[in-house]
């Protein structure tokens, strides 16, 4: 197979099994994103959107979430983790939307990465799933599959992105990044792993990962 066939094996596969790619954070605008996803991180999606309600209750704008202490934002936001570094990132955030965008979610990757506690993957985030604005936001999942299907290197994030956007068509990136997050969920996780369900890596793996795979299992 050459490295163009397996990109659309990868492709085909995704796309049979995830049809439709719901955005896993509960939100309801660019802002709601914004933050869901400022606060998904070293966190789960599942524990975030048990969370996330409970604080837009009390502010669902910047404008509201300005008038929240730090310490009350941390309060309710403590269960996800990170809740200091978190919350002050969001009330900041929210004071630098008011003072500079009008208390819009600016529509815009380095205006995004200029906030608080957002970075480049956050900011990739909202571009592609707020704005629609082909990006390719890499998590770790996505990180170990690009390795493990030998299309990245695994060397840094930065490099995977790279990869990434190299290999994959553009108009594809907004939905293939959702794709490969749900299928490393269910069919290639961290721990835990069967290569027997994981047809993607089965046929397209990197050989060490493989033999690495079978070598622990023998």
């Amino acid at each position: 197979m050459t490295k163009a066939e397996k990109v659309q094996f990868v492709i085909d596969t995704l796309e049979e099994l995830y049809p439709e790619t719901p955005i896993p954070l509960d939100h309801k605008d660019p802002y709601t994103l914004l933050i869901a996803v400022l606060m998904s991180a070293q966190s789960t999606d599942a524990r975030v959107n048990t969370i996330t309600p409970l604080l837009f209750e009390k502010a669902d704008n910047p404008y509201d979430m300005v008038k929240l202490t730090v310490d009350e934002i941390r309060e309710i936001i403590k269960p996800v983790g990170l809740s200091p570094m978190k919350s002050k990132g969001i009330h900041g955030l929210s004071k630098i939307l008011i003072e500079k965008h009008n208390g819009e979610v600016p529509v815009d990757m380095e205006a995004l990465e200029e906030l608080p506690a957002v970075g480049h993957k956050t900011a990739s985030v909202v571009m592609s799933q707020a704005f629609n604005i082909p990006a390719f936001p890499v998590d770790t999942h996505i990180h170990r599959l690009m390795f493990r299907w030998n299309l990245s290197n695994g060397k840094s994030v930065a490099q995977t992105e790279k990869d990434a956007k190299r290999l994959f068509p553009k108009e594809l990136w907004n939905k293939l990044h959702l794709q490969i997050i749900y299928y490393g969920r269910e069919y290639s996780p961290a721990r835990g792993w069967k290569l027997e369900n994981d047809i993607i890596t089965k046929t397209v793996g990197r050989k060490s990962v493989i033999d690495d795979y079978n070598k622990k299992k023998a």
